[in-house]
């Protein structure tokens, strides 16, 4: 059984960062930032961002950004308040533009140490995967990313972390290892092999990383799984119980994508729990 419902678990949490549309797709990464502020003493930034309307220019763009700007500051207000039935500190943000720019802008200018999103806004629904603006902002933060899908709760009871022995995914690990220590979690080491011929060196990454969570004092389950990688992480995900999937932002096949290893991106897109996005 967890033992964070009090406690931090996470090192370094000064100031989290929630981007949220005000949409049902939201509510959980609301409610979770929340709670991490509540239980790490962090001050947390609300923000919305309205995109720069071009579709109404017939119309009075001026007078529709500021019924649009009068809805967004209700809502984060609401939020606010919020936070200050816990007693945390809240201070709202409202920003025009392209949503991940200006997520990530703020991110650097308030030198958070994590932010946190909703897996899906409302533009959102038509993608297969998962909202573009939640991709482009792992692809780009300064800190940590956790994505919340709505229904998602982080109770710390069972972790996953995935690793490919990569740099990326050693940060991961590490990061982890620390949160099991702290609540008390159950943690799953996973590294994902194409076909038997990757046996060895799989069972060698997850070998190095249980090596790692012995040292401290957290026993950890290994497990090397036939499969793409997204496959048999959300897989053992969802089987397992998992309440939160700690992952690099990208795998070594990842480098040289514009944004992020895809694997990150189609885990975040398809699974059912929290991932946070460690970088490093």
């Amino acid at each position: 059984m967890s033992n964070c419902a009090t406690t931090c678990p996470l090192s370094g949490l000064r100031k989290i960062l929630l981007a949220t549309d005000g949409s049902q797709f939201s509510e959980g990464a609301e409610r979770e930032a929340l709670n991490f502020a509540k239980n790490c003493s962090s001050k947390v930034y609300a923000m919305s961002v309205a995109e720069i309307l071009t579709d109404y220019e017939a119309f009075s763009p001026q007078r529709i950004e500021e019924m649009r700007d009068a809805e967004i500051k209700k809502h984060l207000e609401s939020v606010k308040s919020r936070a200050s039935e816990e007693k945390t500190d809240c201070e709202v943000l409202i920003a025009h533009g392209d949503p991940y720019t200006e997520i990530v802008e703020a991110a650097s200018a308030n030198r958070v140490d994590m932010i946190v999103i909703g897996r899906r806004g409302k533009t959102g629904l038509k993608k297969l995967l998962m909202g573009e603006v939640a991709a482009k902002v792992i692809g780009h933060a300064p800190s940590r990313v956790l994505v919340v899908p709505k229904a998602a709760r982080i109770e710390f009871k069972k972790l996953l972390v995935a690793t490919d022995g990569s740099q990326h995914s050693e940060q991961a690990v590490a990061e982890a290892v620390g949160i099991a220590k702290c609540c008390g979690s159950e943690l799953l080491i996973l590294s994902a092999m194409r076909d038997e011929s990757e046996q060895e060196e799989a069972q060698a990454h997850v070998n190095r990383a249980a090596d790692i969570a012995r040292n401290e004092g957290v026993n950890a389950e290994t497990i090397t799984p036939i499969g793409r990688s997204y496959d048999v992480i959300v897989e053992t995900a969802g089987g397992r119980g998992v309440d939160l999937i700690v992952m690099g932002t990208y795998g070594k096949t990842g480098i040289r994508k514009v944004l992020m290893g895809s694997s990150t991106e189609k885990v975040i897109g398809y699974a059912g729990c929290a991932v946070l996005v460690v970088r490093t």
